[in-house]
């Protein structure tokens, strides 16, 4: 009697995918792009070391505390109509909080209505207590890899690897370092900021070539307070809307800071020149500025009072008017890419989905 050996099956043994190294990235520029793309690249694993000149993170989502209360210098609002931006402010519980912007007017040259609401705006939302308030949430798990009061100066070949970037930087107090073993620089500036750290092209010319054609316009921005408004022997100060669109020809925007959530409430108007007007006086001194914006505020709201507290301020990329055209841009082979509003256009979400979408690409 014979027997017959069964063949046993071959087993095969699957090779465990090679997991991809964790890299060193720069990322310069702690306003929500770059928030964003840092949050994101350190999420999948890599090592990330964020740059930020000013002493907080937040870029133009910026507040500016006073004796008064706080005042929102840049960014006033933003909307929500990506999934993947509504998506990451759910994570942010708490933290933003829909502001009553649908009562907004449009008013003439004159000042005076031209439209009593716009019922079809879609929601406007506010951080609080102040703009600034999201991106330092945000940014708060990246604990030490946010480097604040440090501006990038140069960025270089390593000296020891030159197949890594190096940075040198300058410090508030005028200290000078250089950090070094970066596989990738990625900057989340404005585009002036961008070319002189592009070097003109030398580092990228790529980039620099797509970075050209684009222009933004400058903001001068007006923030006043009136304490007495708050006394009680006063009636409400000024006009019953909290906010207003103006075709004057000095203001594009004003907004009544005491009306957000979360805000303190003593009266607070915060005025956005028009872009126009801002080009025009880019050169003149805050002084001036302040006296001309006044005026202007009292012709369109009928407020003559005089401020307890008034502060002029400057932003010299402030909104876009020729943007990149893309939500971001990466040299793949010199290892730089670039993320802001400024690439689609100006807004809070433009900014987060940039610096998203440059950390996607770089992974």
């Amino acid at each position: 009697m014979s027997t017959r050996a069964t063949a046993k099956p071959a087993v095969r043994h699957r090779t465990p995918a090679t997991p991809r190294p964790s890299r060193h990235y720069a990322v310069v520029g702690a306003g929500i792009a770059g928030v964003a793309c840092a949050r994101t690249l350190v999420q999948a694993g890599h090592k990330v070391t964020l740059f930020e000149r000013e002493a907080t993170a937040g870029g133009r989502m910026a507040s500016i505390d006073t004796a008064f209360g706080r005042f929102d210098s840049g960014a006033q609002y933003f909307t929500v109509r990506d999934p993947r931006f509504a998506l990451a402010l759910e994570n942010a519980p708490g933290v933003c909080k829909r502001w009553s912007a649908n009562l907004v007017r449009v008013l003439d040259a004159h000042g005076r209505v031209a439209e009593a609401a716009l019922p079809s705006l879609e929601p406007h939302w506010v951080a609080q207590p102040g703009m600034d308030a999201l991106a330092a949430h945000w940014a708060a798990p990246l604990g030490d890899s946010l480097v604040t009061g440090t501006q990038v100066t140069q960025i270089e070949p390593d000296a020891l690897d030159p197949k890594r970037w190096q940075l040198r930087t300058t410090g508030a107090d005028d200290s000078r370092h250089v950090y070094s073993g970066f596989d990738a620089v990625l900057l989340a500036v404005p585009p002036a900021g961008a070319r002189a750290l592009l070097g003109d092209g030398k580092l990228s010319a790529t980039l620099a070539r797509k970075i050209e054609p684009v222009s933004i316009a400058p903001c001068w921005t007006l923030m006043i307070a009136y304490p007495q408004a708050n006394q009680p022997n006063m009636s409400h100060l000024g006009p019953q809307w909290n906010a207003a669109r103006s075709t004057h020809h000095r203001v594009a925007w004003l907004a009544r800071e005491s009306s957000k959530p979360g805000r303190e409430q003593v009266e607070r108007w915060t005025l956005q020149a028009s872009a126009t007007w801002s080009q025009e006086h880019l050169r003149d001194t805050p002084a001036r500025v302040e006296a001309k914006l006044l005026r202007a505020f009292s012709e369109i709201t009928g407020i003559h009072a005089t401020p307890a507290h008034a502060q002029a301020l400057c932003w010299n990329e402030a909104q876009t008017q020729v943007p990149v055209g893309t939500t971001h841009l990466w040299d793949a082979k010199a290892r730089i890419g670039v993320a802001g509003d400024w690439c689609t256009g100006h807004r809070v979400e433009d900014a987060f989905l940039s610096g998203l979408s440059l950390a996607l690409d770089v992974i």
